[in-house]
């Protein structure tokens, strides 16, 4: 055993032979930085239990994004696990389509209860929660300016102001469902096998199997939640069949590709279910030389865009902001998304005309994004 200067590092010493280096500067920041994590998690846990406290034996409704996912609809269900414990009535709310054959498979296998928004009435709950988004009326079916008693979310906001009663928003965190799956563990609440399948799931989907915007928080729940899950459930979440629908929006976005340097923009036309989107974009970005995948098409009312990028020098999510505005677009770094009107031209009966002006308007509107010259290869 021996004590080295101040000044050789860890390596260095590992080079020089040493089986094993302890370095008493490191040793204490860890264990320093574990414990003002763990006082914070008690601080949030302690804050909510408090607000389910004020709100006991009364209606909460918990409103999830429009075309909600695994990790939205995950987080939804903890968090009424967590409204049960403090005796507070909750349903799951939602707009729009559950339209990817997973997430089909993901509710219907695990008999998760959800309600749509045109179904019930919003004013007949005493307090509103959001999950996986933070302002109402942006990517859900809540009024703009309403008022909300708690919001978690985990992706970035920009500059938008936030108002609620109770906020957790975590952009550094790759799912909502493992912000919730630790309020469960400091609340001391069972979590139980369809519980803890819903939200590993959650976790494993939208960090893409750990591999996009994963911190050391997902890796940890997903590690709590591991043993307490049905595996054979997972299984048959991870093999669900091809649609029909996505395996055409699939050869549209192959056949219409355009390629500009390592950008690959496809426009897919008519879609009936925007889920196919991203499915195709995570494919598309497989091919070579492509770092950046973006893939529209258009609705009845609405242009639906979907991209998918490796390229480090890209942040996917504020690009969609800056060329499709900021209420419109959004997402992280790797994963992104925007949602855009037709407006008036919803009515227009030449269905091509509008297709092509909506396929010029997103690439050129992408590309002034990103910098990029429009010159297909």
């Amino acid at each position: 055993m021996a004590r080295a200067p101040d000044v050789i590092n860890m390596q260095e010493m590992e080079a020089m032979g040493a089986d094993l280096v302890v370095m008493p500067p490191r040793m204490v920041a860890k264990s320093l930085s574990r414990s003002l994590e763990r006082a914070e998690a008690l601080h949030r846990g302690n804050k909510m239990a408090q607000w389910f406290e004020g709100i006991r034996n009364k209606k909460l409704g918990i409103v999830v994004h429009n075309n909600p996912d695994p990790d939205a609809i995950a987080s939804a269900l903890a968090l009424q696990s967590i409204a049960t414990s403090f005796e507070v009535n909750s349903d799951i709310i939602y707009h729009g389509e559950i339209g990817h054959q997973e997430n089909k498979a993901f509710v219907n296998l695990l008999g998760i209860d959800l309600f749509r928004m045109k179904d019930i009435d919003i004013d007949s709950y005493d307090k509103i929660a959001m999950l996986d988004c933070a302002i109402p009326g942006a990517n859900n079916p809540l009024p703009p300016n309403m008022s909300v008693g708690v919001i978690i979310d985990h992706h970035p906001i920009g500059d938008a102001e936030i108002d609620a009663e109770f906020i957790d928003i975590r952009p550094n965190v790759g799912a909502s469902a493992t912000i919730l799956t630790k309020y469960l563990q400091e609340l001391n609440i069972d979590i139980d096998s369809n519980l803890s399948t819903a939200l590993l799931y959650g976790i494993r989907t939208d960090t893409l199997d750990f591999k996009r915007n994963t911190d050391s928080a997902d890796l940890s729940a997903a590690s709590y939640l591991y043993p307490l899950s049905d595996h054979d459930v997972l299984d048959q979440l991870e093999r669900p069949s091809m649609s029909i629908e996505t395996l055409d929006v699939l050869g549209e976005a192959i056949n219409n590709r355009q390629v500009i340097g390592s950008y690959l923009l496809t426009n897919v036309g008519n879609i009936r279910d925007r889920d196919t989107l991203p499915q195709a974009a995570d494919y598309l970005l497989n091919l070579e030389g492509i770092s950046t995948s973006i893939v529209f098409g258009v609705s009845e009312e609405q242009i639906f865009i979907s991209g998918r990028s490796n390229d480090i020098r890209v942040n996917l999510g504020d690009v969609m902001k800056r060329a499709f505005g900021a209420e419109a677009g959004g997402g992280h770094a790797t994963a992104a998304a925007a949602q855009i009107s037709l407006g008036v031209f919803s009515v227009s009966k030449d269905r091509q005309t509008l297709l092509r002006l909506v396929n010029e308007a997103v690439v050129k509107r992408f590309l002034g994004a990103v910098g990029v010259e429009e010159t297909a290869e």
